[in-house]
């Protein structure tokens, strides 16, 4: 007897978080169909439907964490295809207000892996389960319900070639992961739901990114050079060598509020120059540029709140950026969607009847710190609209004194770290012993006086 509905579940979408749903969801049910626009099988490089992925990502700790739990073996893989890991504090070298935060023994595993090969061998890992099957290169037209349109039962595709017409497929479950331009607002709309309350926060973020070939090690051994932005140096950048190509660096400068890198060479460099460390402009002086630079715009940070919504139809759920889209310099997305891809373990462990309410109330209480801590920073920035509450200037005012006093502190670093990488709450920053010595060293700092900035000889200076 063949397979009916009730042993198949739809993913919607080839992201992080549609892999992640797939791999979840191959626990449970008999076939788990994948469906992209995109053609997704041997594509090594960066591909339409991830417009940033030809941009610098990072992959934080917990990320690495839940992803090494799904996929055993993923970090050695990507170690063998050139992204050694290394500790997270000591291999990035993290730089606030032209000042490196000291390093830290954090036990916290970095791999240096950019976002099409990070997802290259998450696709291959999915793509050798037996009863997972991809649809690529179909275009997704809409849901398929119930007539009383209680249940979604499936979904309307149709095949990116020509003379191809509208085909359903019915499934148990469908798994909204498209990203960012998610229809489900529309399509609950149409079915006489309410749209979900969004949440905004609008930045006007763009990467601007340049590759170069460089013959030496301009990172003297570590992983990456990360100047980070903050709003009294609002430009930032990252650096870092692309695995499996020993020579070819990756170069993205950041800007907020419409103060974007240019994409000419000359406004590309000027705009590297005027960053508060001098380390990449020396990193690429004299290397040889091989394309010349690509910028990437973000308008906005938006969380969708469909856990809010009093009405939602059964066998219908949402995953990553369609349900949470995060600015992407804190390098939250593919790690909020891995914390996600465990919510939907834990529902689907306990029988296929998933309650949506149940499953968008849990997976808000793991976006919660990550929105907090993106949204709570950007606010920060004297331009970005939003409410300002006590509690956001407080821990705006305190995370800056810790970053500075973290430069001579590694147990201060190691705490930033932990928490900038999802491992722990945003209110581990305020443990007594850490608040103490944040208060001790800014009492000095002012007893001292303000200090110029250090101008390091070369890149590679690792203090």
């Amino acid at each position: 007897m063949g397979l009916t509905a009730a042993d198949r579940a739809v993913v919607l979408g080839g992201s992080m978080a549609g892999l992640l749903a797939a791999r979840v969801l191959s626990d449970t049910y008999a076939e788990v169909v994948l469906i992209d626009r995109d053609r997704l099988t041997d594509v090594t490089g960066p591909r339409r439907g991830v417009p940033h992925g030809r941009h610098a990502h990072g992959l934080v700790a917990r990320g690495q964490q839940v992803l090494e739990e799904h996929f055993p073996g993923l970090t050695e893989d990507l170690a063998a295809a050139g992204a050694e890991p290394g500790d997270f504090g000591h291999a990035c070298h993290w730089y606030f207000n032209g000042r490196r935060i000291a390093p830290a023994d954090t036990g916290l595993v970095s791999v240096p892996t950019g976002r099409p090969v990070l997802e290259e061998q998450v696709r291959r890992r999915v793509q050798r389960i037996p009863h997972v099957r991809f649809l690529e290169e179909h275009d997704i037209l809409g849901l398929l319900t119930t007539t009383d349109r209680s249940r979604v039962t499936g979904a309307r595709i149709q095949a990116r070639r020509e003379g191809s017409g509208p085909e359903e497929i019915a499934a148990d479950l469908v798994v909204d992961t498209t990203g960012r331009g998610s229809r489900t607002p529309a399509w609950l709309e149409e079915l006489g739901y309410a749209r979900p309350e969004e949440e905004r926060i609008e930045i006007d973020l763009a990467y601007t990114t340049r590759h170069y070939r460089i013959a030496h090690d301009p990172l003297g051994g570590a992983q990456a050079i990360i100047p980070a932005a903050t709003p009294d140096h609002p430009r930032g950048g990252l650096f870092y060598r692309l695995p499996g190509d020993g020579d070819l660096y990756e170069l993205s400068l950041t800007g907020i509020l419409g103060d974007h890198a240019p994409t000419d060479p000359e406004g590309f460099d000027a705009f590297m120059r005027s960053l508060p460390i001098p380390h990449l402009y020396e990193a690429v002086a004299g290397a040889e540029p091989v394309d010349d630079p690509v910028k990437f715009r973000y308008p906005a940070s938006v969380w969708r709140h469909y856990e809010r919504l009093r009405r939602f139809p059964d066998g219908l759920l949402v995953m990553g950026d369609a349900l949470c889209s995060f600015n992407p310099v804190y390098a939250q997305g593919m790690t909020a969607a891995a914390l996600e891809s465990l919510v939907l373990r834990r529902h689907v462990e306990r029988g296929r009847r998933l309650r949506p309410a149940a499953f968008f109330k849990d997976a808000a209480t793991q976006i919660k710190a990550p929105w907090e801590l993106a949204a709570g920073s950007d606010l920060g920035y004297a331009g970005v609209q939003g409410r300002r509450t006590l509690k956001v200037r407080a821990a705006n005012a305190y995370v800056a004194r810790l970053q500075a006093a973290a430069e001579h502190d590694p147990e201060l670093s190691e705490a930033f770290i932990r928490v900038a990488g999802l491992v722990d709450p945003p209110q581990a920053l305020m443990r007594p012993r850490l608040l103490v010595r944040v208060l001790r060293a800014s009492r000095a700092a002012r007893r001292a006086g303000p200090a110029p900035l250090r101008q390091p000889r070369a890149a590679t200076d690792p203090h």
